[in-house]
């Protein structure tokens, strides 16, 4: 039993040693661009630029393989400082700045036909078939992903209302 006990404990501890070695020695270094823009873009993993999550968004954009103005969620001030970032020009004359959003289901036209539901990236609709669905708020990203699906045109995307919670000062203009 003792001997089961040490032999174990001494493979434990030469894998041990044996993974650290080579977390040392095959490390890979990512491109510090690419998490510096990462950190710029709002993190939300709403898709709505076309990319799966912020972290292939930032890779693209880094790489030059998609424009500045790719987030719709960060507005004019994102698609600036990443311009600014990157030191290239950008044409800000297409992009909209928008108000947070959240899609908002009215319950007596919800069929429980389950679209949206499969179709949430966030998993923020909970409801089952045939029975009415509902939106859970602080998880909707605003992606308009069930929006667009839904047959009977039970949702819509409302606002979010700013609150003490949410409400939060603008940033004064650059001089100049």
């Amino acid at each position: 039993m003792v001997a089961a006990l040490v032999s174990l404990m001494i493979l434990g501890l030469s894998l041990g040693v044996l993974l650290g070695v080579a977390a040392r020695v095959f490390k890979v270094e990512g491109n510090p661009l690419e998490a510096e823009i990462e950190a710029m873009l709002p993190g939300s993993q709403c898709g709505q630029c076309g990319f799966p999550g912020c972290s292939p968004a930032a890779a693209a954009v880094a790489n030059g393989k998609a424009p500045v103005t790719l987030c719709p969620p960060g507005g004019r001030n994102l698609a600036q400082a990443l311009a600014n970032k990157l030191g290239v020009t950008v044409d800000l004359s297409g992009v909209e700045d928008q108000m947070p959003i959240y899609a908002h289901i009215r319950e007596g036209l919800c069929i429980g036909c389950t679209k949206c539901f499969k179709r949430c990236p966030t998993d923020a609709i909970m409801g089952a078939h045939e029975q009415i669905h509902v939106v859970f708020r602080d998880a909707c990203t605003g992606c308009k992903k069930c929006f667009e699906v839904c047959p009977t045109e039970c949702i819509e995307m409302r606002p979010i209302e700013p609150t003490t919670q949410t409400w939060y000062w603008s940033k004064p203009l650059e001089a100049g």
